[in-house]
């Protein structure tokens, strides 16, 4: 009987262990990357790798482009001048300009709208990859076709 319980007990661990491996999707386990992230920066931006290593640690897979004329990448994908920040990234057929969070970017994955993209301009304080404490909410814009959409999301 004792045999039993200890068997059950391993068969039932073995299988607690991979539901949790299945629904972390621990990078160490082979799971699948997120997206893959097309990065698009100036080589001298330091806040732009760490936005990427940001990008990394939340399960997404990174190349970095560094460019000299970040401004021609930005007017080829359709960034309104109003959200430009530091750096423009191409992420699952959209845009996404600037620090914007991991959550914004699942939204937008798991949702697919039909808009060009997301953004946040500038480089608020406290937003991924950028220093210092968060100053006020979070607003993400929709970028659409040749301008500047709605709220898409505020956090």
């Amino acid at each position: 009987m004792r045999t039993t319980h200890i068997a059950a007990g391993i068969v039932l661990a073995a299988a607690l262990a991979g539901v949790f491996v299945l629904a972390g999707g621990d990078p160490r386990s082979g799971a699948p990357e997120k997206a893959a992230v097309a990065l698009h920066k100036s080589a001298a931006c330091g806040c732009c790798g760490v936005y990427g290593s940001y990008l990394r640690r939340e399960g997404y897979g990174v190349e970095v482009h560094n460019t000299n004329d970040l401004a021609a990448k930005k007017r080829e994908l359709g960034v309104p001048r109003e959200l430009e920040s530091c750096h423009t990234s191409e992420v699952g057929g959209y845009v996404v300009e600037g620090h914007v969070p991991e959550e914004a970017i699942a939204k937008l994955l798991q949702e697919k709208p039909d808009i060009v993209g997301i953004g946040m301009g500038g480089m608020p304080s406290g937003s991924p990859g950028m220093p210092g404490p968060k100053q006020g909410p979070f607003v993400i814009y929709e970028i659409g076709r040749g301008s500047l959409g709605g709220v898409f999301m505020t956090l």
